[in-house]
């Protein structure tokens, strides 16, 4: 079957991430990225339920979930992680675990890249330079 629809364009806009505490969560990569945590989105109570910052145009949007569950990983199936390059990727994850990351022993990726866990419990891998 052919389409002859129009093809797509879009681009995304915010990339959403769901913790115990958001905000915890928004400034570990806030740092880690080099900017701040710059918004913050009240509930009815005035009690801020997410906090957001932006880099090069993409918002990182962090939500305080009470339920939230970390992944058992290796063993549970990731819906979506992240990869962070670094030009001192050594430096870096230092800098990381200074941060409140920390490294599981299981380390798939053979020296091309290393597996951390953030303060939530979620895996996200750091790379050398590109």
């Amino acid at each position: 079957m052919t389409s002859t629809a129009k093809p797509l364009s879009g681009k995304i806009l915010c990339h959403a991430f769901w913790a115990r505490d958001g905000r915890e969560l928004a400034e570990f990569y806030a740092t880690a990225l080099g900017t701040e945590v710059s918004q913050a989105y009240p509930d009815a109570e005035g009690n801020d339920v997410a906090v957001a910052f932006s880099v090069k145009g993409a918002i990182y949007l962090f939500h305080t979930s009470d339920s939230f569950t970390a992944p058992d990983w290796p063993k549970d199936e990731l819906p979506f992680h992240m990869d962070l390059v670094f030009d001192d990727v050594t430096a870096a994850e230092e800098r990381l675990l200074e941060l409140g990351a920390t490294k599981p022993a299981h380390q798939p990726g053979g020296g091309h890249w290393t597996v951390l866990l953030d303060p939530s419990g979620q895996p996200f891998c750091i790379h050398g330079g590109r």
